[in-house]
Parts: C-alpha cells; structure tokens; sequence
C-alpha cells in the first residue's frame, strides 16, 4: 500500500549557502558573547558603570538579545533571496510525478 511522497521534494541547492552563513552569525553571535561573560567574570565594576539610566550590563545583555534578532532576520532575507534565486530549477526526489 505505500503510495510515495504526498508533495513533491526538490532538491535543495542553497544547504551550502546556508550553512556556511549560519556558522559565520554563530561565530559572530558567539565572539560577542563571550566577550559579555568575560566582562562580567573579569571586571564586574565595568558593567555596574551606568550609561544613560541602565547599567552597562542590563545595556549590553539587551544589545546581544538585540543582535539575535538582527541577525535571524538577515539570516532570513538572505536565504529566502538565495532560495528564490535558485528558483524551480531543482529536480524532483522520490517517485513523484
């Protein structure tokens, strides 16, 4: 009784692309935490310094939630325009039609 794929699966071209962009915003989302920790663990009286009305470290943990966000919707745009690139031009996997 089995009946195959119910949608058709292309092949997915742009995998590379976004594995190798995914790795270099980790990198970067993870250098610039690191560098939060080691503040907080080395000089903790630099981060109790107040910028504006907030802390250097309430300012810095909001920049980095910031900076997530900034760059999943990079993430995003980048691989939507790379998959869109790509276009119909994958082949068809499994038994489809």
């Amino acid at each position: 009784m089995a009946h195959g794929p119910a949608t058709e699966w292309k092949e997915e071209k742009t995998v590379d692309f976004k594995a190798k962009l995914g790795f270099g915003m980790v990198a970067v989302f993870s250098l610039v935490y690191a560098t939060f920790i080691l503040l907080c663990v080395i000089s903790p009286k630099t981060l109790a310094n107040n910028v504006g009305s907030l802390n250097v470290a309430v300012t810095f943990g909001f920049g980095i939630i910031v900076l997530a966000i900034i760059q999943a919707l990079i993430y995003n745009f980048l691989c939507s325009r790379k998959e869109k690139a790509d276009g119909d031009s994958g082949t068809v996997k499994g038994g489809g039609k």
